[in-house]
């Protein structure tokens, strides 16, 4: 599956169906995004039922800032709306797929426990 553009306007959207979502913040003049860029493309087509999403920073400065992205390339990770995972730094192919096990390994019931009792 190819990449999904993110925006302002389709990023809620995106971001709260059920599933999973990978999120790639980034930037064209920034080399360690290039370089995770091809890894991020690879992943998208390997695993066609997860839904890989770029936000260039640039472009979509209030979606940087409403998630504190100071550091880029940052990858983020959402299931079923909740973020799991959200760190600076360009990933190898190998803890890119590393990553994509666990999160969909996680216990979403046990997650959504958890955000009830914090939110109590």
């Amino acid at each position: 599956m190819a990449t999904v553009e993110l925006t302002n306007e389709n990023f809620n959207d995106v971001v709260a169906k059920d599933g999973i979502v990978l999120v790639d913040f980034w930037a064209s003049w920034c080399g360690p995004c290039r370089m995770f860029a091809p890894v991020f493309e690879q992943a998208a087509d390997k695993h066609d039922d997860i839904v890989f999403g770029k936000v260039d920073t640039e472009e979509q400065t209030s979606l940087a800032q409403a998630f504190g992205i100071s550091s880029i390339p940052t990858l983020m990770a959402v299931r079923d709306g909740v973020v799991l995972y959200a760190q600076p730094g360009a990933l190898p192919e190998q803890a890119l797929e590393q990553l994509i096990e666990k999160v969909r390994e996680v216990d979403m019931d046990e997650v959504r426990q958890e955000i009830d009792k914090q939110q109590q």
